[in-house]
Parts: C-alpha cells; sequence; structure tokens
C-alpha cells in the first residue's frame, strides 16, 4: 500500500484522526503522524503512538527514534534531516484538521512549527481538510487562502455543513468523516500514480491503469477507492438549455453550470463513477468525469434519455427551459425582420419528471428549484411532490449573493421527512452537504 503522513492541527475535530489513522491502518497503509502543539491540547501522542506503530514528532527538534522512516521502512544508517527525511518518505501529506490558523501559515509559507516546515518540503501531493466554526471557515481572509492553496496545487478536501462544537451552532466547517477522508486520500493516491498495493518506493502505476481508476473503469482496481460511493454511478447536469430564435440568438438563462460541476466534483472525489450533461458550459471541465455537450432541452432530454438508464444517482442541476421559440427562422434575423419580431412560444418536455416516471426502485433523484422570494421552501416541495423525487434543492434567486453566476449558494434540503438548511457557503461546500443528504436517503434502513 502507501506511505500517508498525516498533520494535526489545533481543533476539537483532531479526534477523528483517530479514528483516519485507524481506517488507513487497517486498510493496510503506513502511516506517520506529526502534531502541531496546539493539537496536543486536545488528543495526546501516546494514542497515535499506538494505532501508527511509529513516533509522533511535534518539534522540529524532537529526535525521531525512527529517523523519518516509516513503519514498513528500515530507518537509515545515519541521522537525517527530519522533517525532509519523513516527508519525503511520504505518498501523500493530508493535513486534517487544518485549522484556520494552519491554512493562513501555508498559504503565505509559513514553517514556524514541524508540520508546516514539512509542507514546504513536500514533493509528493499535499491536501488539506479545513475544520472551524462556519463564521471562521466562511472569511474572507480563510476563503482567499484556500484559493491561495487551490492555485498551487493543494488538493481542499472541502468540509461538511452541520453540527459545530459551539453548543446550538450550526454551518458548514465541520470535519468530513474518516471514511471520506480517507476515500480522498486513496482516489489522489492513484491519480498521481502511486501504486494501489506493494511498498516499493518511489511507487508508481500504470498511467492506464490510475486513468481507468481516476475516470472509474471497470478492471479498475478495488482499493483505489472504498465506502458507499465507490460502487455508485452519478449523472449530474449543469448550466442551461438554450432554445434558438435564429441561428445566432436564443432565448437562455443565467445558470453557469458552477453547481453542478460542484456536485460531479465532490461525487468523483467521494469515489463514483461520474458522468456530466454540460448544457452551455464554459467552465473547466473536472478531472476524471465523463463529458457530454448539449444545448437545447431537447437534446439535454435525449442524453439523459441515454445515460440514465444506467445511472444511480440523478443530480438534475441544469436550468432547462421552459419555453422555446416555436419556429426559429432558419439562418439570421436581419434589422428589418427584427423591428416588428413577434416570437410564439411553446413548452418543452419536462425532462425531470419524464425521467422519474420511468426510475428504477433503487435509483435517488435530486431536482433543483430556482424559486424567487419568500415562498421559494413551499414551491419547492410542491415540486418535489409531484415530480416524484427523493430529493429538492431550493435556493431563492431573488438574492444576487448566491445562485447563478456566482460562487456561493445558500440552499434548503427538502426530502419527504426531512428539510436541512445549509447556510451560504461556497458551492463546492453545498456540494459536500447535497451528498451528504443523498447517503442518508441510500442508507439501508435501520
Amino acid at each position: 500500500m502507501s506511505r500517508i503522513l498525516l498533520g494535526v492541527s489545533g481543533g476539537v475535530a483532531a479526534y477523528k484522526a483517530l479514528e483516519l489513522v485507524r481506517l488507513a491502518t487497517g486498510a493496510g497503509h503506513a502511516v506517520r503522524v506529526v502534531q502541531t502543539p496546539a493539537s496536543r491540547r486536545f488528543v495526546g501522542e501516546a494514542s497515535f503512538v499506538a494505532l501508527t506503530g511509529a513516533p509522533v514528532l511535534v518539534s522540529e527538534f524532537d529526535r525521531d527514534p525512527a529517523r523519518g522512516a516509516f513503519p514498513d521502512q528500515q530507518p537509515p544508517e545515519h541521522e537525517p534531516i527530519g522533517h525532509l527525511e519523513l516527508v519525503g518518505n511520504a505518498d501523500l501529506y493530508l493535513i486534517a484538521p487544518a485549522s484556520a490558523n494552519t491554512l493562513a501559515k501555508l498559504a503565505h509559507g509559513h514553517a514556524d512549527n514541524l508540520l508546516t516546515s514539512a509542507a514546504l518540503a513536500a514533493t509528493c501531493p499535499l491536501a488539506v481538510a479545513p475544520a472551524m466554526n462556519n463564521h471562521m471557515y466562511l472569511h474572507p481572509a480563510t476563503r482567499a487562502n484556500l484559493d491561495m492553496l487551490r492555485a498551487r496545487g493543494v488538493h481542499v478536501i472541502e468540509p461538511d455543513a452541520g453540527r459545530l462544537a459551539s453548543k446550538g451552532e450550526e454551518g458548514v466547517g465541520r470535519l468530513p468523516e474518516p471514511a471520506r477522508l480517507l476515500e480522498v486520500c486513496e482516489r489522489l493516491l492513484v491519480e498521481t500514480g502511486m501504486r494501489a498495493e506493494g511498498a516499493c518506493h518511489p511507487a508508481s502505476v500504470d498511467r492506464a491503469t490510475a486513468d481507468a481508476v481516476a475516470n472509474g473503469a471497470e478492471g479498475a482496481p478495488a482499493t483505489a477507492v472504498s465506502g458507499a460511493w465507490s460502487a455508485l454511478r452519478v449523472l449530474v447536469t449543469a448550466g442551461g438549455t438554450r432554445e434558438p430564435i435564429d441561428s445566432v440568438r436564443f432565448v437562455g438563462n443565467s445558470s453557469s453550470g458552477r453547481m453542478g460541476l460542484a456536485l460531479a466534483q465532490a461525487a468523483h472525489a467521494r469515489g463514483a463513477q461520474v458522468t456530466v450533461i454540460a448544457a452551455n458550459v464554459a467552465l473547466p471541465r473536472p478531472a476524471g468525469v465523463t463529458w457530454r455537450e448539449v444545448g437545447t432541452a431537447a437534446q439535454l432530454q435525449q442524453a439523459c434519455g441515454e445515460e440514465f438508464p444506467g445511472c444511480d444517482v440523478l443530480l438534475m442541476a441544469a436550468a432547462v427551459a421552459d419555453f422555446r421559440p416555436a419556429q426559429p427562422h432558419d439562418g439570421k434575423l436581419k434589422k428589418g425582420q427584427r423591428d416588428k419580431l413577434r416570437l410564439e412560444m411553446e413548452p418543452t418536455a419536462d425532462v425531470l419528471s419524464e425521467l422519474a416516471a420511468h426510475r428504477r426502485d433503487d435509483q435517488t433523484l435530486v431536482g433543483f428549484a430556482a424559486e424567487h422570494g419568500g415562498r421559494a421552501v413551499a414551491y419547492g416541495r410542491d415540486k418535489l411532490r409531484a415530480k416524484r423525487l427523493d430529493a429538492i434543492v431550493v435556493n431563492d434567486i431573488s438574492r444576487p449573493d448566491i445562485g447563478f453566476e456566482v460562487d456561493a449558494n445558500e440552499v434548503t434540503i427538502l426530502t419527504a421527512a426531512a428539510q436541512q438548511h445549509v447556510p451560504r457557503a461556497a458551492k463546492a461546500d453545498v456540494a459536500g452537504a447535497i451528498l451528504d443528504a443523498v447517503e442518508r436517503l441510500r442508507a439501508p434502513a435501520a
């Protein structure tokens, strides 16, 4: 398997790092742990030592009895420079939880403790899993620090939304569950060319095999991903359809596709095989997904009809036009023809309702409703029932700071049995909350 260096920074969520180590070592990975001094106030070194079978380091000045070696290695005969040897032997460096303070240090190149020094010296993939109060996570400084880290190639594992450490507080900022963290780590190891099994270092894998795993192809090693999503086929629609008036003009909407792509990335990170049907999306394609481009509602209807029977989860995030010009002009309308232009509109097919009418019992269907004003949730619940969906995600497009063409969203997730409000957060964070809701819907009955 692989060697994972785990950095633990200060925060209540540090207790989850113990379960992550237990799962990782149980899966055959060799794990070493470095801690910040603040993290020791939440979890002591002895627990990590017991789980990893290796020394835990806190300071650059700590002597490492293992001399930078992981449990599957023989220590070198010389005394190496601790943080350089340790991270040099790692296939992946994960910092979880990553506090707001640690993220700020990483973003600005600080190296004032062993954890941050090792991050600067890392040549292996570096991943961070932020965990903190929602107000701290949504602060512009934290968002800017995460953007800086992403721009440098750091993999950010978005936090979940839900109950936080402070009494009565809810929002985005929860450290994902350890099983999800391990899934993401294993996928990163495969996507960056690490060997899924064997202790040879530096590890490598045939590029075709790695690509197959990244794209969810059959025959990929079963150890690449694990958990509830690894066997799922997820179909995501994104963007907005355009209905032609003539050869250059159209009736359209403001959907950019950001929410759909965030869902696709999140599902892929959890191990699912993802297909995206993109309607007029100009954003970069997520890595590791199957991509189909469409333009009109009719084209989206056809593509969904072809892909839907093979999926387990449908996330219908695309904004599909309700009407289209009945008789689009063949060619380009000239100025004289436009002076008295009259458009006769006809309804388009209700794609989601048609798919729901032919669903299998084991499929999960999630719709999206962009509503305007105070009755948004009530309208969403009506659509949930009328379209026979498992869940519907409602956002109020009367607010300029969320929804179309912006990076943030605030939604309410409705199911037959529950209603969950997700406060304003990055669309990647909202995507995580939606996938968590899907996971609950698909969980076996107790």
